[in-house]
């Protein structure tokens, strides 16, 4: 029976140290991402387009 104990108690230590360990990541911007934007401003952005092009005016000649 204490052995049970025991191997709780190690691997509750063990999980509050890899939450932690993930914290710090979080926190420190590990995984932020770096890719994304860099590929994302070369795709066409179709939702505005439209608001960005200049009214066309008629043209009498």
């Amino acid at each position: 029976m204490e052995i049970i104990i025991l191997l709780i108690a190690i691997s509750l230590t063990i999980a509050v140290f890899f939450l932690g360990a993930f914290i710090w990541n979080m926190k420190s911007g590990q995984y932020d991402d770096t890719y994304g934007p860099s590929v994302r401003m070369l795709f066409e952005d179709k939702r505005n387009t439209k608001a960005e092009l200049p009214e066309k005016k008629d043209v009498k000649e």
